[in-house]
């Protein structure tokens, strides 16, 4: 399960470093190359409750099968496109095959697991969960850089071919096709399958995530017209919509797409905060270092990749080892992390200032950032699931699977959009306007991470 997460993670970001050489190889137009690279998180981010919604109807490990298949089968016809419309249309489809599978890993550990396994089992789901952004950009740059059997770009999503291949065999023997396991999982399993789908619900939902994804993916590049706010405004006011509807529905004794003890969980609205904070920070810091170094810098994509492998590789081993940590930390390691993270952001601004390459000091950050991001990250995803019960996993699990990619995409349109003005005030793409750019970017971010910390501590208090 872990795997298909992964490998579905890291294409929301393989393309990033990939999307020069697809657009000089299918005559791809900048609209064209945009929508190859926001068309997966589009769809993703619409139909992830929609898709925890239908393992909970159909069973988890059944409807993660269909997912993985789904995103196999599109990952396949992205690699042999031979037009940049072909390509969306796939990436498209791609996204939508995992936001089927992804809800699905979530809600089959908090029904399989329980305990310190579940513990365990939830810090592994974390680490994956962040190290698959940064990742993507790592194995994005080594694969168009490998330029395999003259293949260019598409080995990026051929890879995923033989990968999930292996999943869906293996999948098929060791997933449990209801959800659960043991005859109380499995009787909770069937309980929580007899609900309704509240297809009301995943309309109004789908429409106000569209309407709030669709201008944070595509509005940057096109400078924010008009349009773009008006989407944001009425996808805030369906929004409130779909949470006035949903109460009236769970009133009524009906089957809300998300149940209202959900979000009366203790720690449930402190770990919403947290995890679109740090997912805001994790995807700014990521995209606008990103641009310094391609665009300001000049690296490669094999060498802009790679700059990022200490921070994953740090935010996985954190992710997996902070539980054996004294248990007199546990309570402060989140906001621990979130002041850690907006020392080390300020530690990369200040390492490239002037147009440098930065020297030792940039990989300390570098490794900075990935435990702040993790300490930030995963103790707050597995407090707030641990005591989940087993018959909400499948909403608990599109909520914030649903809030961790919105965090994402906010951090990129806000943080890319202070990147580009503060570029065009300065003169232009060059390193010494770039570095100061990005730093500009590195405050900002590490303004979040310490409101992060805050608004964490005072919402505990209350």
């Amino acid at each position: 399960m872990l795997a298909a997460q992964f490998m579905a993670l890291l294409d929301v970001f393989i393309v990033n470093v990939a999307a020069p050489t697809i657009g000089s190889d299918l005559n791809a137009s900048g609209a064209d190359l945009q929508l190859v690279v926001a068309g997966y998180a589009i769809t993703y981010s619409v139909l992830l409750i929609t898709g925890a919604r239908l393992g909970d109807r159909f069973g988890h490990g059944r409807v993660h099968l269909v997912g993985l298949a789904l995103f196999t089968t599109a990952s396949l016809a992205c690699g042999l496109a031979q037009g940049g419309t072909e390509l969306i249309v796939f990436r498209l489809v791609q996204g939508a095959g995992s936001a089927v599978m992804i809800p699905q890993v979530l809600s089959l550990i908090q029904r399989t697991f329980t305990g310190e396994a579940r513990v365990r089992a939830l810090g592994a789901y974390s680490a994956v969960l962040a190290v698959g952004a940064a990742a993507g950009q790592v194995v994005g740059g080594v694969l168009v850089a490998a330029d395999l059997l003259g293949t260019g770009w598409r080995p990026v999503f051929l890879v995923n071919v033989p990968v999930g291949l292996v999943l869906l065999v293996v999948g098929r023997r060791v997933l449990p096709r209801g959800g659960g396991v043991g005859r109380a999982a499995a009787g909770a399993g069937a309980r929580e399958g007899a609900r309704g789908m509240d297809w009301p619900g995943l309309v109004l939902l789908g429409a106000a995530v569209s309407l709030i994804t669709v201008p944070l993916v595509l509005g940057q590049e096109k400078d924010w017209p008009v349009w773009s706010w008006v989407s944001l405004a009425v996808g805030a006011f369906v929004l409130v919509l779909f949470r006035g509807y949903e109460a009236r529905l769970a009133r009524l004794g009906g089957a809300p797409l998300i149940a209202p003890r959900v979000l009366r969980h203790p720690g449930m609205g402190l770990a919403v905060l947290r995890v679109l904070a740090v997912m805001a920070v994790n995807g700014g810091f990521l995209f606008v270092l990103t641009l310094h170094v391609q665009g300001g810098l000049g690296y490669s994509a094999l060498r802009a990749g790679l700059t990022f492998a200490p921070t994953a590789v740090v935010f996985g081993v954190v992710g997996l080892t902070w539980r054996r940590w004294p248990a007199s930390w546990q309570r402060s390691l989140a906001p621990a992390g979130f002041t850690l993270t907006a020392l080390s952001v300020l530690g990369v601004g200040l390492a490239f200032r002037g147009g440098d390459h930065g020297g030792a000091w940039l990989y300390a950050a570098y490794a900075g950032v990935g435990v702040g991001l993790a300490l930030a990250f995963s103790p707050t995803l597995t407090g707030a699931l641990a005591a989940v019960r087993p018959e909400d996993a499948a909403d608990a699990s599109g909520l914030l699977a649903t809030v961790t990619q919105l965090g994402q995409l906010i951090g990129v349109a806000a943080f890319g959009t202070l990147f580009f003005h503060r570029l065009e005030s300065l003169g232009g793409p060059a390193a010494y306007t770039s570095s100061e750019a990005l730093l500009t970017c590195m405050f900002a971010l590490a303004t979040t991470a310490v409101l992060g910390a805050v608004s964490g501590l005072v919402l505990r208090r209350r």
